[in-house]
């Protein structure tokens, strides 16, 4: 049952107090909320999101929390239950409370089938939606109408400044639709499968991974084979994460024509403070290493 305390009327110097589990839905909560809203991340830009303690810092801020916005998807499953049971907050252990934003989207990659022999796959799809800003707009609109829920009081103003928000976000990405013309059709390989969503807005070709099975490390036979994967299907670029570490891909780069590149992948990596800022980081890095790498 919700906590009515969760849906009466927040007095207008109060805030929703939000617990983002990443720092790119942090930043939408920030966007659409505006004033409205208090939100900490629990992730630090470049932290792997599979991988959280349940730390007493965090516990004591789902205590705290009105709203718990994580991506979802099961990609906090291997801490948030933890997280969520130990904050012993059941305004947030479940909807309205508990937002996900995967779960307001279409997901790529849903398995017919699962099997441990098949590595780390996701049931409910690949979960990194954030990296197409067409979903990112849906998870906005709905994120809006959740804060409306929680602040009656002030359900209008969330509406108001998400369709503002949206606007001016819809008009910078089709600049960097344009933008990112040149890439159409590039062949990638990624260190892990963690791009589907940024090839599928951008029309890029994702060709493997390093990982020989989802959230297993690269070996040296699946590395061997990717030499002539590279040479067979016109790799261009091989993707990588500063927490995936480079070895593995500069050591396929230096024996093929594709290059090594390090990403960016959440707002506050590489100078980076918001998602179009990050997506203009993307695509500029992508677009600087196709021309040196291939001229």
């Amino acid at each position: 049952m919700l906590i009515l305390g969760a849906l009466l009327p927040l007095s207008a110097q109060a805030s929703v107090r939000i617990l983002a589990c990443e720092p790119e839905w942090a930043e939408l909560a920030r966007e659409v909320g505006g004033d409205l809203v208090d939100v900490k991340s629990a992730i630090a830009p470049g932290q792997d999101a599979h991988h959280i303690q349940a730390r007493p810092s965090l516990i004591s801020q789902v205590r705290r929390a009105d709203m718990v916005l994580c991506n979802g998807a099961e990609l906090e499953i291997g801490w948030l239950p933890v997280l969520l049971n130990r904050g012993g907050n059941p305004a947030v252990r479940q909807a309205p409370g508990l937002f996900m934003a995967a779960d307001q989207v279409s997901r790529l990659e849903i398995p017919d089938h699962l099997d441990r022999a098949d590595g780390d796959v996701h049931a409910k799809g690949n979960p990194h939606v954030h990296l197409d800003p067409r979903r990112v707009e849906t998870v906005a609109g709905k994120l809006a109408e959740r804060l409306a829920t929680l602040d009656p009081a002030h359900a209008q103003q969330y509406r108001d400044q998400q369709a503002q928000w949206q606007q001016q976000f819809d008009a910078q990405i089709t600049q960097l639709e344009q933008k990112a013309a040149p890439l159409k059709g590039l062949g990638l390989i990624t260190h892990h499968r963690d791009w589907s969503y940024l090839m599928d807005w951008l029309g890029m070709r994702r060709v493997d991974e390093l990982e020989p099975k989802p959230g297993l490390p690269p070996t040296p036979a699946h590395l061997a084979a990717l030499v002539d994967t590279v040479k067979k299907q016109n790799v261009s670029l091989i993707l990588y994460r500063p927490e995936n570490g480079s070895d593995a891909s500069k050591w396929l780069a230096s024996r093929t024509s594709a290059c090594a590149v390090e990403m960016p992948f959440s707002p506050g990596e590489k100078g980076t403070t918001t998602l179009v800022s990050l997506y203009q980081r993307i695509i500029d890095t992508l677009l600087e290493a196709r021309e040196q790498c291939h001229g």
